[in-house]
């Protein structure tokens, strides 16, 4: 089944430009280091199913004008791929049947029924609320005729998820991919990793990790996700290999799921 896989976010937690920053990436006028905040959505027959919403949902769904919403899974439940589940409101209004669906592991379900308890205990008389379904992902999600199967990174010390579906996989906010995890990822048309800068950092991935691990897969594209301002996009792009791209805002990218 063809599909279509739209970067809505490709930027750090703090997003480029960066508050108070003046370095030449957050100067840049190439609309390619403006870098929202990490997610991506994924669109066939019809459907669409986003990854993550984050604190800039708002601002990049107006971008590519997201008219409904069918689900949305969640890696983990830090403050850049959460905090967007409030502007998801008028897209459950217009979701049919029911509520929109959305999945997450059960520790992180825990945490978003208690970060977001006016939307769960659902107690606010005045409405305006946004109406969603929160459902435990306990192996694979299967979606509208589509299968994401969750593979388990490690951000720092905690396990969190990415996601393989089809042909493509997206991983975001690891720094340390195990090797169970990495033979789920063979054989893949379209890999999305973390790649935050060159220096290493506690939490994230590096170019020259990132690098390593499509050594290791060889899947036929590669692009790096969740980048910093240290990463200009084009002197950035032009010392990778051929199949190895910085992701952007606005991407779109085909395959099969």
């Amino acid at each position: 089944m063809h599909a279509t896989l739209t970067v809505l976010g490709s930027g750090t937690s703090m997003g480029v430009p960066t508050i108070g920053c003046d370095c030449a990436v957050c100067r840049s006028l190439d609309p390619r280091d403006r870098r929202t905040r990490p997610s991506v959505m994924i669109g066939y027959n019809g459907r669409h199913v986003i990854i993550d919403s984050t604190p800039d949902f708002r601002e990049q769904a107006l971008r590519e004008n997201i008219t409904h919403l069918d689900a949305v899974l969640y890696t983990h439940t830090h403050a850049d791929h959460i905090l967007g589940i409030d502007d998801l409101r008028p897209l459950t209004y217009r979701h049919k049947p029911g509520k929109l669906p959305l999945y997450a592991t059960p520790r992180a379900c825990e945490f978003l029924r208690n970060m977001f308890r006016y939307i769960f205990e659902a107690e606010y008389k005045f409405g305006g609320l946004p109406l969603v379904d929160l459902q435990p992902i306990d192996g694979p999600v299967e979606l509208f005729g589509a299968r994401f199967d969750p593979v388990t990174v490690i951000h720092g010390e905690t396990p969190i998820i990415g996601f393989r579906f089809g042909s493509a996989a997206y991983l975001t906010d690891h720094s340390q991919v195990p090797t169970e995890t990495l033979e789920k990822l063979r054989g893949l048309d379209i890999l999305f990793l973390d790649a935050l800068r060159y220096k290493p950092h506690p939490t994230h991935s590096t170019v020259e990790q990132s690098l390593k691990i499509v050594e290791e897969v060889k899947p036929k594209r590669a692009f790096f996700t969740h980048i910093c301002h240290d990463l200009p996009h084009e002197a950035t792009n032009a010392a990778l290999p051929p199949n190895v791209r910085l992701a952007y805002d606005g991407m779109k990218l085909e395959f099969e799921i």
